[in-house]
């Protein structure tokens, strides 16, 4: 018998899941559910089907992956955040926050090849054994297990030298700057400024009449309040070796801002906009992904 629509449906959840996952769209991985449905509803199963679920995750993987090397071949580089539709960027970021998913994560399995992206997903993110995995890679088991160690490899934090008393004290302003940030805390941020501290902007990322250049701690503080939900979609990453916050809207690199400090202030923030060519890398350890 084929899947019916009650077991498809109690399985839905799960396959959007890992579907997200593996393609970074919300709207892809719908798509892709939408094919597993519509591959389960013509398929003569024979015997039985024993694991529905397992049957449908094990199809829409493979959908998956055809759809990443498809874009492999079609040398697409990860979608930065400009480069998405509005329609589209709410929908990957409203999917990012109704699951928790780690946005840092996101982030990095665009750097993923597409075998060690599916086999990370399955086996690390959703204890999908691999001989599974194999059956959707079409490759063996230990091939199966070597993509995801390369996957958990190229994911792992970037080496850092051992921070001094000093550099943790400088990241732990940074991070209280960017908590007050994310709540327009002007009061906090001021406290953290320096007096005469400088934000740097690419023009292309401000509002039309956006000044590049704005010193100051109240004039920065007032600004920075201002695009809070921005700032709420930022995580902490390694970009070209550097450690900075990356706003990433539904996984998607929007902007890089770099904090410098001073005697225990912020001195300068510096935001650009985020190439195709940035190295995204974990930050450390702690770093949650």
């Amino acid at each position: 018998m084929p899947i019916t629509v009650e077991e498809f449906e109690t399985a839905r959840p799960r396959l959007l899941s890992v579907a997200h996952r593996m393609l970074g769209s919300a709207q892809d991985a719908q798509d892709a559910v939408q094919t597993a449905r519509l591959r389960a509803a013509t398929a003569r199963s024979s015997p039985s089907i024993e694991n529905p679920s397992a049957w449908l995750t094990t199809v829409t993987a493979r959908i998956c992956l055809d759809e990443l090397r498809a874009r492999r071949r079609r040398n697409e580089a990860p979608l930065l955040a400009d480069a998405l539709p509005a329609t589209d960027l709410a929908a990957d970021e409203a999917a990012l926050r109704a699951e928790d998913v780690s946005r840092a994560l996101m982030v990095l399995l665009d750097r993923l090849t597409p075998p060690q992206r599916v086999a990370y997903v399955l086996h690390d993110l959703f204890s999908t054994p691999f001989d599974r995995i194999a059956e959707v890679l079409g490759a063996t088991v230990p091939s199966a297990k070597q993509h995801a160690s390369r996957a958990r490899r190229r994911l792992a934090p970037a080496a850092r030298p051992v921070s001094s008393a000093s550099g943790r004290a400088d990241q732990q302003i940074v991070d209280a700057f960017m908590a007050a940030a994310r709540t327009g805390d002007t009061r906090r941020m001021i406290e953290l400024l320096a007096p005469d501290s400088v934000r740097d902007a690419e023009a292309a990322l401000l509002p039309h009449d956006g000044r590049t250049t704005v010193t100051g701690a109240a004039d920065i503080a007032t600004e920075t309040a201002q695009f809070r939900d921005r700032i709420r979609a930022a995580c902490r990453l390694t970009v070209n070796g550097r450690p900075m916050y990356v706003i990433a809207p539904g996984g998607h690199p929007f902007a890089t801002i770099g904090i410098s400090t001073a005697d225990g202030q912020v001195t300068r923030i510096t935001l650009r906009r985020a190439r195709p060519d940035d190295r995204f890398k974990a930050l450390e350890p702690s770093t949650p992904l």
